[in-house]
């Protein structure tokens, strides 16, 4: 069977009327800044922001249209987030949360573990001229100095996977505090590499693994 890309967009967009109870949506709505809280905004809709990765700061375009956005003073304190959410108010509320308790370096301290680069380091060490610790340098692609080894790549694995376990607590306190009629979406910007093909983490890494991510949606359980 051959399908237009096209055709999956009209779907998924015809979806949105019934995720927001909008009779009158259309994909003009949207235009030209693309951007769902502007669109709720306009329909009376409180938008807030409680993000936790500082490439997400208010510096960021994404903050515009939300009444309320703040960059959390800590990377793992979605706890934090669910003691100021407040779904109280006489219209719609739109909450917009990033947590980073998933993200190196997985809640553990970082001076137990390797010394990796985000992406404010990355240019930071650039600009000095130097290689920034990863697998790019001035000669092309070179292995990291030091690589993590595989213990302590299982490690890291291994805390992953308790932090999605206590993230998962945390949505459930989520699903409590909400109204019946919230629509949920939960959802991953990238996967991680531990070690496949010699890789460790994300970004401008083409591998299966960092393509793979959690997609979940519906009304409040």
């Amino acid at each position: 069977q051959y399908v237009y890309a096209s055709e999956v967009y009209k779907k998924e967009f015809a979806s949105w009327v019934d995720r927001l109870d909008i009779a009158d949506f259309r994909f003009e709505t949207f235009l030209p800044q693309l951007s769902l809280p502007k669109v709720l905004k306009q329909r009376g809709y409180r938008c807030v922001a409680r993000v936790s990765m500082p490439v997400l700061n208010h510096f960021t375009l994404i903050n515009r249209y939300f009444d309320d956005y703040k960059l959390m003073p800590r990377h793992d304190d979605f706890a934090g987030m669910l003691d100021e959410i407040d779904f109280g108010g006489d219209g719609p509320t739109f909450h917009f949360l990033n947590l980073g308790e998933t993200h190196y370096p997985y809640m553990l301290k970082e001076n137990d573990l390797p010394y990796v680069h985000g992406v404010h380091g990355v240019v930071r060490e650039l600009a000095r001229g130097q290689d920034a610790g990863g697998r790019i340098a001035d000669t092309g692609q070179q292995p990291a100095k030091d690589f993590i080894t595989s213990s302590a790549m299982q490690r890291l694995h291994d805390q992953q996977v308790r932090c999605v376990e206590y993230v998962d607590e945390l949505v459930g306190a989520l699903f409590d505090k909400a109204p019946p009629n919230t629509h949920v979406i939960v959802m991953a910007d990238h996967g991680d590499v531990f070690g496949e093909d010699g890789f460790f983490g994300h970004g401008a890494v083409m591998h299966e693994k960092v393509f793979e991510v959690p997609y979940l949606e519906g009304r409040r359980p």
